[in-house]
């Protein structure tokens, strides 16, 4: 499987578009496109998450229930143009759907890391306001395949 972004490629700077506002973006979410999808998937679930030691694995971007039929995710999507049936998580800023880049300054270049999973289930059932531990926990043994691609971002 592999995913790609049409704003920017494998370990580039996020466009500052997709960056919070505090951060002088837009906070559009990211557009993506998953391809070689496994045979036998019946949804997908995405996950965006700044893994970096000051961060401590912060939420930007938690969907489930993507349908299968679903190879793409076009930019701003979140809260306005999302497959339906999908269902957006709370993210670390405590709000549901997409929240780009706002590293604190002065803590260096934060990895964005964009997660695709291909699962063998169609729905997942998880609160509004699941943890990370939780969706990682409710799509075990359930990923066919993923795909990662990784964009960075750094206030200085």
């Amino acid at each position: 499987m592999k995913v790609i972004s049409p704003a920017f490629s494998e370990k580039d700077e996020i466009p500052k578009p997709y960056l919070m506002p505090g951060a002088e973006g837009s906070n559009l979410s990211i557009p993506l496109e998953w391809s070689e999808v496994p045979k036998g998937t019946q949804s997908f679930a995405l996950a965006i998450i700044d893994p970096h030691p000051i961060a401590n694995n912060w939420i930007h971007w938690l969907v489930i229930n993507i349908p299968a039929e679903t190879t793409s995710l076009s930019e701003g999507a979140s809260s306005q143009n999302m497959p339906t049936g999908a269902k957006e998580l709370q993210n670390s800023f405590g709000k549901i759907g997409y929240g780009g880049p706002q590293p604190p300054k002065g803590t260096g270049e934060h990895p964005y890391v964009i997660t695709v999973y291909a699962l063998n289930i169609d729905h997942l059932d998880l609160r509004d306001d699941a943890s990370l531990k939780e969706f990682k926990e409710a799509i075990q043994d359930k990923v066919l395949d993923q795909a990662e691609l990784t964009g960075v971002y750094e206030q200085e």
